[in-house]
């Protein structure tokens, strides 16, 4: 009975094997297929939830008469002449409308639209077209160029829209997925990973911008400026801006505007119609710090940023910071660097009070600090060294507007506004309007470097001061002497 029992449950257990041994055979044998197939569905899920939410933005411009302006760029996208720089361009004479292109995407129901400051900027007429090829005339909510973001709004009830999601949250090597309309081809979807994270000065923005860019290798080409850059659950993390290219299109590299930084600006443009950034009021070392001098100031990591000066009158001064302080942390978070200090100030509003960890002379020490505003900034730093008024010269900045008329960049160099009657420099022939290229030889590009510049020599006691000075169109070097 027992060796019949015994066969009974071998030739069961051998009929429940061959029962299952085509579908684990199957499973084994696919090599990951099933896997690819689930990753393939995803991607095709994100692609059906943002594609509806994703425009194509059309804008429209007129040039004053008399005005030196440029052909269009192929297909009518200004990301190429943003981005790829004047081999597009050849002078034509004004009037005559100019035509741009890029991409957008929708961010709630009633129709708020995110796209790049350089696709919409100088706009006369926006026109959005949607996937199912509605088109709406577009207002323009407002832009920021120090972030290259900008908000369009058309009239619209119950829009499809793209989700925001957590570009804080993003990590190196998650999938990346880019949806535009590059090359004016409507609705294309290109998938990659993020490549790196806090990307920077990389001059997107300009001298004064603030830059921390996702970096990815989802395909981006002209066009795709102002859409989505998207994570595997179809949210938005990035605003897809710029491209690295020595050829005109996609090589690899793409950058996107953090959504945490796109959403900041968004609510404020919505809400005030422009930015207000925080201020502080100190200069800070740019670079990481090291190892070795996170040993030469007793640290026990290298992160953070040193203060190296701090400017007379502001909230800084009067909350009691000095040179040489180390800030470890804002508001209870670790400050990693430079940039993401600058950057998590300047999206403070003015007035917010904060908390900093610093460490001076050993010891760590709380400080609280009232945000200033721009507004203060520009009048503080826009005041001419008193040391450099000893050598005879006043300066400012050079506006837009300053180097139209002097027929010189801005950012390169700073004007003179006033000489001291009788000083060195009314002697050397220095007079209003001369642009100062270098202090010393150091380029200065604005009053703060001028300033700067300035304040090395006063410490150096110095007597004498070389100016690299734009004069009727020639550079050259004056020695200033101090009285």
């Amino acid at each position: 009975m027992t060796t019949v029992r015994t066969r009974l449950i071998v030739v069961s257990a051998l009929i429940l094997t061959f029962a299952i041994a085509p579908s684990a055979i199957a499973a084994k044998d696919d090599n990951g297929i099933s896997v690819l197939r689930k990753t393939g569905k995803a991607f095709t899920e994100v692609a059906k939830k943002a594609i509806p939410a994703v425009v194509s933005v059309k804008v429209e411009k007129t040039l004053p008469k008399g005005t030196q302006k440029y052909h269009q760029p192929p297909l009518g996208d200004d990301f190429f002449e943003h981005f790829f720089g004047p081999r597009y361009r050849q002078p034509v004479p004004g009037p005559r409308k100019q035509v741009g292109q890029g991409s957008g995407f929708i961010i709630s129901g009633e129709g708020y639209i995110l796209t790049n400051n350089h696709v919409v900027e100088g706009a006369d007429k926006i026109t959005v077209t949607l996937n199912d090829s509605r088109k709406f005339e577009a207002k323009l909510v407002g832009a920021d160029p120090s972030t290259d973001v900008a908000v369009i709004k058309i009239d619209g009830k119950s829009l499809p829209f793209v989700e925001l999601g957590d570009s804080d949250a993003l990590e190196i090597g998650e999938w990346a997925i880019a949806v535009g309309n590059p090359f004016g081809l409507n609705a294309s979807v290109t998938v990659g990973v993020v490549s790196a994270k806090g990307r920077s000065s990389l001059g997107i923005t300009g001298r004064d911008g603030y830059e921390d860019f996702i970096q990815t290798d989802a395909a981006i080409n002209p066009g795709n400026s102002g859409g989505p850059l998207l994570n595997i659950d179809g949210k938005a993390v990035g605003l897809n801006t710029a491209i690295f290219s020595r050829s005109g299109g996609y090589m690899g590299i793409g950058f996107a505007i953090p959504i945490n930084l796109a959403r900041n600006v968004k609510d404020q443009l919505v809400k005030f119609g422009k930015v207000e950034r925080g201020f502080v009021g100190i200069y800070m070392d740019q670079n990481d710090i090291t190892r070795e001098l996170a040993d030469l100031f007793g640290l026990k990591e290298n992160h953070g940023v040193i203060i190296t000066d701090v400017i007379p009158s502001s909230p800084a001064e009067e909350a009691g910071l000095k040179s040489d302080d180390v800030i470890l942390k804002l508001n209870g978070k670790d400050v990693k660097n430079y940039l993401t200090f600058r950057n998590a100030i300047a999206m403070l509003k003015p007035g917010t009070e904060i908390k900093l960890l610093i460490f001076r002379e050993g010891k760590e020490q709380t400080i609280k600090l009232k945000i200033g505003s721009q507004e203060q900034a520009k009048a503080l730093l826009n005041v001419s060294s008193e040391f450099a008024r000893e050598f005879g010269v006043v300066v400012e900045e050079i506006t837009e507007e300053l180097a139209e008329k002097l027929n010189h960049k801005v950012g390169e160099g700073v004007v003179v506004s006033k000489v001291v009657e009788g000083s060195s420099a009314a002697q050397k022939g220095v007079k209003p309007g001369m642009v100062i290229l270098s202090v010393n030889r150091v380029p200065v590009g604005s009053v703060v470097q001028f300033n700067d510049a300035f304040e090395k020599l006063k410490k150096k006691k110095a007597k004498s001061a070389w100016l690299l000075i734009k004069r009727e169109g020639t550079a050259m070097y004056i020695v200033l002497s101090k009285d």
